[in-house]
């Protein structure tokens, strides 16, 4: 037998976990993919406008508050009203994110279809507003809509490409795994044998 297959069998021989598993994982990735409800995102942007010139530091801080909000009770038990969720069902399907260099606030809806995905944000983007609102004399800022949300044309997740990237790499770690489980017990092996030294 010749060097180099001799060479790649024993190549084989000592990585077949780690060529078995990252095919199989990313083959289950890519069935994840294919079984997996769509789910759709939506985005709304409220902008924080400060009542005073020159504020522009307090109307940020005050995003940055408003934007914790978005997920709280009080906020949303207006939008499931008109949503026609529950108030517990808002708060898995709704975020708020902000910016530290801006006075704005993201707000995303995620659902089954985009026009409930953006009908979600923009219920919470315009509650949130009206709750701030009400406060604005002691708060000397005020919340507008900068944009609703728009109806995404294609669903967030599932996405295939990275889904089987992640089967793969999940694959890789289990067969590095049980390659690191066979040469230890191999190698425990190999020391039970060895005779003692005199």
């Amino acid at each position: 037998m010749t060097t180099p297959r001799r060479s790649a069998r024993q190549l084989v021989r000592r990585w077949w976990p780690v060529a078995l598993a990252v095919p199989l994982g990313a083959a289950a990735g890519a069935g994840y993919a294919v079984v997996s409800p769509p789910s759709y995102s939506a985005s709304a942007y409220v902008l924080v406008v400060p009542q005073n010139p020159g504020e522009s530091g307090t109307a940020t801080n005050f995003a940055q508050a408003y934007g914790r909000l978005a997920g709280q009770p009080q906020v949303l038990a207006v939008a499931a009203a008109e949503t026609g969720h529950t108030r517990s069902e808002l708060e898995s399907l709704v975020s708020g994110t902000t910016s530290p260099d801006a006075p704005m606030i993201e707000i995303t809806g995620t659902g089954p279809r985009g026009q409930e995905a953006a009908r979600t944000a923009d219920a919470v983007a315009r509650s949130l507003v009206a709750f701030a609102n009400t406060s604005s004399r002691d708060t000397n800022v005020r919340l507008v809509t900068l944009a609703p949300a728009a109806e995404p044309d294609k669903p967030t997740t599932p996405s295939a490409k990275l889904d089987v990237a992640v089967g793969a790499a999940a694959g890789l770690l289990l067969g590095s795994l049980v390659l690191m489980t066979r040469r230890r017990g191999g190698a425990a092996r190999d020391g039970a044998a060895a005779p003692e030294a005199p």
